[in-house]
């Protein structure tokens, strides 16, 4: 998986592509946890996959933002879309 980091004016934009699963979520995580960021996007455009361990890390970066900013989701390709409807977290995500 690549993860790319762009500053757009007040918001830090992260794209992911590839696959989020066991092996890659921890490289996510660890991105994640160096930034000090109010607003993150997580651009998901080529993200193809996501296990469960990568809906673990998208939900722990969830709950933090909730409390110090903001974190939207888009551009999440049908298949993403689909296990986020499965599980229910496209009513815990801010998807755009």
């Amino acid at each position: 998986m690549n993860i790319n980091l762009n500053k757009n004016e007040d918001k830090l934009i992260i794209s992911l592509e590839g696959r989020l699963d066991t092996t890659t979520s921890p490289n996510l995580e660890s991105e994640y946890k160096k930034l000090d960021e109010t607003n993150i996007v997580l651009d998901l455009k080529k993200l193809n996959y996501i296990s469960s361990a990568g809906l673990r890390v998208l939900l722990t970066m969830q709950k933090e933002m909730n409390k110090k900013g903001t974190l939207e989701i888009i551009n999440v390709c049908d298949d993403v879309l689909d296990i986020f409807e499965v599980t229910g977290f496209n009513d815990i995500l801010n998807i755009k």
